[in-house]
């Protein structure tokens, strides 16, 4: 999986695995790209809901890449800062406030649906 903001990339890698696995893992896959759009929206800066909906637009979910895809999306990520005191939550560095939060409910739910346990 890779998530993108302009030219921020992070990357999760799957281990080759055999073809009877790969049904739950796309499945998990999928889930854990909508898992990551849906996660991380609160903590997108909002102001007319574009930077938030690009990442809706760049992504194909299940592909394993999730997309902010706003010309914008990199400044935004890398230049704003993590928090605001009008709404606290909005700010840079969303996926990786995101994954502080959520990344262990995440992976939890991608195992189960991968067909492992955790």
């Amino acid at each position: 999986m890779r998530v993108h903001t302009g030219s921020f990339a992070a990357e999760l890698k799957w281990n080759h695995v055999g073809s009877r696995f790969t049904g739950s893992l796309s499945h998990a896959q999928s889930f854990l790209d909508s898992e990551v759009l849906r996660l991380s929206s609160p903590y997108v800066p909002f102001r007319t809901g574009m930077l938030e909906k690009s990442g809706i637009l760049g992504t194909q979910i299940g592909s394993g890449e999730v997309r902010w895809t706003a010309p914008y999306a990199a400044a935004q990520y890398y230049n704003t800062a993590d928090t605001r005191r009008y709404d606290p939550m909005r700010g840079g560095h969303w996926f990786e406030r995101m994954k502080i939060d959520h990344g262990d409910g995440i992976i939890r739910g991608a195992k189960k649906l991968g067909g492992r346990n955790g």
